[in-house]
């Protein structure tokens, strides 16, 4: 079995961090986050990071200047993101267009792209080294709300980590700016797709009603003490090939065996994560939130070419830790169908409606695991002149403003060249190893609901 190197220690230099700012002046003006953007859920950080190999044709081209200026030329037009956040009267959050610039990082390690080893898949070896924290630049009010750092290997490819402030953008927004910044770097005066604000789309209505159930956001207290503790955590990976999801589909009803690999995904996950967790009253809800973009849905009006704020809901499927262990896969595959059927334009307006009357809760975390699918995001397309990312999305599982409960969905090429899904999944240590012989009995054949104590053959774990 391939496993990346979790063993290599490298060491990095980095210099003084900078803002980089627009390269041309930009309004200097108020703008207000939509009420999807602005939830509790969504004020923290997400990273992502992309790998680069060298390239022969961009010899003599430093990546750091290039980017660098491709990013000032890039916040020209997106220039929100070069302010920072302020919050007015009820928690309500707006960018203040300051120009003042996004965080910026030259580094240089002594390390090679190969020395990652050919498995590149989350967690990263040295990951706090290649995304450096500044002191001071992580929170979510009157600070950067990008930091980049782009980091010289020793073979001439190079690493882009990004860090966002999650409630400017998702996945989709967050690649169309990557994107524009690629183009600069390859010599485009104007982004291919040029940005559109149109936060309103995803306001509260005057006055709010809230018109559809919203489960995700239930107030549940933690009385079994079901939250993840952060002290022995485990990161692993997990990758998924065409071959992995046929043996799944294979133990599941005639009627469910079309379900998409996301649907067959999350089921298995959700119910054998749930399992390792053995949890102390089967009596106990359990929920998986699935990450629905929710861009198609809208066509009253629809949402304008080029938007790039939130625009995706949490819908939830929730049953008790007995009835999801207890039965077969397809009791869970039918309800997350089911919740992700819940997400149209009404359900998204119900939710802006939601925000402003409870205050932007959070989701709910107590008895929850959430599944982003990012493989059609376009991560890894993101080319700054070197070519398309040997990989390329978030930096780690179980990331979010409440640690340990978030799982992504990421593109994978592996490297006997065969595609598939990765997924990064955070558990603490014991009960990862319980969720790796229960994944692996799943893929045994033998029935679903019989887990198999046996060791990991099908499944490529990267510890």
């Amino acid at each position: 079995m391939a496993s990346p190197p979790t063993s290599l220690v490298f060491k990095v230099q980095r210099r003084q961090p900078e803002l980089v700012s627009p390269a041309k002046p930009t309004p200097r003006e108020l703008k207000h986050l939509s009420d999807i953007d602005d939830q509790e859920g969504l004020r923290f950080q997400i990273p992502v990071i992309q790998f680069y190999r060298y390239d022969p044709s961009m010899k003599g081209k430093d990546c750091v200047k290039v980017i660098r200026e491709a990013i000032s030329q890039a916040l020209v037009f997106y220039y929100p993101f070069a302010g920072r956040l302020r919050e007015g009267p009820g928690r309500k959050l707006m960018v203040d267009c300051t120009g003042e610039g996004i965080l910026f990082i030259e580094a240089d390690a002594d390390v090679t792209l190969r020395q990652f080893g050919d498995a590149l898949q989350p967690p990263f070896p040295c990951l706090e080294e290649l995304l450096y924290n500044v002191p001071g630049s992580d929170g979510v009010l009157n600070s950067p709300l990008l930091l980049i750092q782009v980091t010289r290997l020793k073979c001439g490819g190079f690493i882009f980590a990004l860090r966002l402030n999650h409630t400017m953008s998702d996945a989709a927004g967050l690649v169309q700016f990557m994107t524009a910044v690629g183009e600069a770097a390859r010599g485009a005066r104007v982004p291919s797709i040029l940005p559109v604000w149109a936060r309103e789309a995803f306001n509260a209505r005057n006055p709010p009603r809230v018109t559809c159930t919203h489960h995700e956001y239930d107030d549940v207290p933690d009385t079994h003490g079901t939250l993840i503790p952060l002290d022995d955590m485990a990161h692993r990976s997990f990758f998924f090939r065409p071959t992995e999801i046929s043996a799944i589909r294979r133990f599941l009803p005639d009627h469910l065996r079309k379900c998409s690999p996301f649907e067959i995904l999350t089921a298995s996950l959700w119910r054998c994560r749930t399992i390792a967790l053995e949890p102390k009253d089967p009596e106990q809800e359990v929920r998986v939130l699935c990450i629905v973009n929710a861009r198609s849905k809208i066509v009253n009006p629809p949402l304008p070419t080029g938007f790039y704020g939130n625009a995706f809901a949490f819908p939830v499927a929730l049953t008790t830790a007995a009835k999801l262990c207890k039965n077969p896969l397809g009791f869970a595959l039918e309800m997350v169908r089911s919740a992700k059927a819940d997400v149209t334009e009404e359900y998204m307006q119900s939710l802006a409606d939601l925000m402003v009357i409870r205050g932007r809760p959070h989701f709910t975390v107590v008895g929850t695991y959430l599944v982003s699918d990012v493989t059609r995001a376009g991560f890894g397309d993101v080319d700054f002149g070197w070519g398309k990312a040997a990989y390329g999305g978030p930096a780690k599982g179980g990331v979010g403003a409440i640690p340990g409960v978030a799982s992504f969905y990421i593109p994978f090429r592996d490297n006997n060249g065969e595609d598939g899904i990765v997924v990064p999944v955070c558990l603490p240590a014991p009960a990862m190893e319980r969720f790796v012989k229960e994944l692996d009995g799943m893929l045994k054949e033998k029935p679903i609901d019989l887990p198999a104590q046996t060791s990991t053959t099908f499944i490529k774990c990267a510890l």
